[in-house]
């Protein structure tokens, strides 16, 4: 993620830096940019270099192995750097200190403090600890709360056009293959007066796009209203002045009905835009997977979205190589991906994950049918996006504008409302008689493309 740190300046209140790193999902960047929040508030004062800092915070991902890797080598790097002198502490939070607990100090004695995802709260009193020399206590866990935890007065690391608005926390799936009910609690609504006043401070903040996310988008307000409301509070997000676009991402196929369908639809503001993960579309590998859905069901609602929502970009990530997983049932998936012609969609291999279900499960697959199956899945997506892509040429869409090339003055990277920050593709624009900057939304004709990627002239006035 490109981070544009907000750095507050020194005041009397000042009481040291920090650098802070931040890893895994949409979600966990909330986090982050909560903590920061509340450190600057207490006078501490981010920094980009490390070896500048009196500690570092590392928000960790434990998702499955390659984001724990990443996690551990940034908290090995940060270690390192402390036996260096170059920085006083380390604090590790987030899901893999949530996921590991008091293990991760075993391996790793030299990390000052671990602090659990919902412990997030109280990170300036444990950095004020830390510094303090008061050592007594090293863990912080907490259970997850009743209700989500507030995002307000977030320290940013987005750009600051766009960010990431979280409706609930938690899940109440029981996948066999994810961990994240263990790290993030059961689904846990945040009430809808609270997401609108952060929204609105965001939109205050210059936030032109909100991506909206949860583990379990659909199934907002079922705890705290005893029934669905994501509709309710999309009508009301679409009220939110200041803000142009509103990104739904993490439908869970479920919960999603014609009221639902209709909001989308008419709103102003909302883009026609749905990530929609359903991780196959065997029914025997749906029921292996414990997800609620089998392939009939899977195939009315997206028929639904496509009729009920005119210009719908749909994205979906799905898994190969699950245990069981047969030749004849990965090519059925195959069949689908090539029917369905999917405007946006990420495959990844089965990760083993020893806590979870299906680690228990029959017929693990070797890593390179997985990942041979996971290529394949892919070429056949790349088909799709390729010839997309050409059939957009000479159409005009707009775009919004993310960053500058320097080495190119004139130059720019934006994303068009198809495509979402660090998981979609980009579009390249060269400016004509309007001089853009960053956040303008503008619209641009669509001149070539190159592989995921599109490249055009700005022909309109930004705004």
């Amino acid at each position: 993620m490109s981070v544009d740190y907000q750095k507050p300046p020194e005041t009397e209140d000042y009481k040291g830096n920090y650098a802070f790193i931040s890893l895994g999902c949409a979600k966990n960047t909330v986090d982050s940019e909560r903590m920061m929040g509340l450190l600057k508030l207490d006078g501490y004062q981010l920094v980009r270099d490390p070896a500048e800092s009196d500690f570092v915070i590392v928000n960790t991902c434990g998702f499955i192995e390659q984001a724990r890797n990443e996690s551990f080598a940034a908290i090995d790097e940060m270690l390192e750097l402390k036996r260096q002198g170059q920085t006083k502490g380390v604090i590790v939070s987030g899901c893999l200190a949530e996921r590991q607990k008091e293990e991760m100090l075993k391996e790793r004695p030299d990390i000052d403090n671990l602090v659990g995802v919902f412990s997030r709260e109280e990170i300036t009193t444990i950095v004020d600890r830390m510094l303090g020399n008061q050592t007594e206590q090293r863990t912080l866990f907490q259970p997850a709360p009743i209700r989500a935890l507030p995002d307000t007065q977030r320290l940013r690391i987005t750009p600051r056009h766009f960010a990431y608005l979280k409706i609930s926390e938690g899940c109440d799936r029981l996948c066999t293959f994810c961990a994240i009910p263990k790290m993030r609690g059961k689904h846990a609504t945040k009430p809808m007066e609270r997401v609108l006043e952060e929204a609105r401070e965001l939109a205050a903040s210059g936030v032109r796009e909100l991506i909206v996310v949860a583990q379990d988008t659909t199934y907002y307000g079922m705890d705290l209203y005893g029934e669905p409301r994501l509709a309710e509070l999309l009508k009301e997000l679409d009220q939110v002045e200041g803000i142009d676009w509103i990104r739904l991402m993490y439908f869970y196929p479920m919960y999603i009905d014609d009221h639902l369908i209709e909001t989308i639809a008419q709103a102003k503001r909302i883009l026609p835009y749905i990530d929609m993960p359903l991780q196959h579309i065997n029914n025997t590998m749906l029921k292996r997977m414990s997800r609620r859905v089998d392939r009939q069901q899977t195939e009315e609602i997206i028929e639904r979205l496509r009729k009920g929502i005119p210009g719908l970009t749909l994205r979906t990530t799905l898994i190969t190589g699950f245990p069981g997983e047969t030749e004849e049932q990965y090519l059925e998936l195959c069949d689908f991906v090539a029917e369905q012609k999917f405007e946006r969609m990420g495959a990844f291999t089965y990760s083993y994950e020893s806590d979870t279900p299906s680690a228990k499960l029959p017929g693990h697959i070797d890593d390179d049918t997985m990942a041979r199956r996971r290529e394949g899945l892919m070429n056949i997506q790349q088909r799709v996006i390729f010839e997309r892509n050409e059939s957009l040429i000479g159409q005009t869409v707009d775009c919004i504008i993310d960053q500058s090339v320097p080495e190119h003055p004139g130059a720019w990277v934006g994303r068009t409302a198809y495509d979402a920050p660090d998981v979609d593709g980009l579009i390249f624009v060269t400016q004509t008689e309007h001089e853009l900057k960053i956040g303008d939304i503008v619209p641009c004709e669509i001149v070539t493309n190159h592989e995921y990627d599109l490249v055009a002239v700005a022909v309109g006035e930004p705004r």
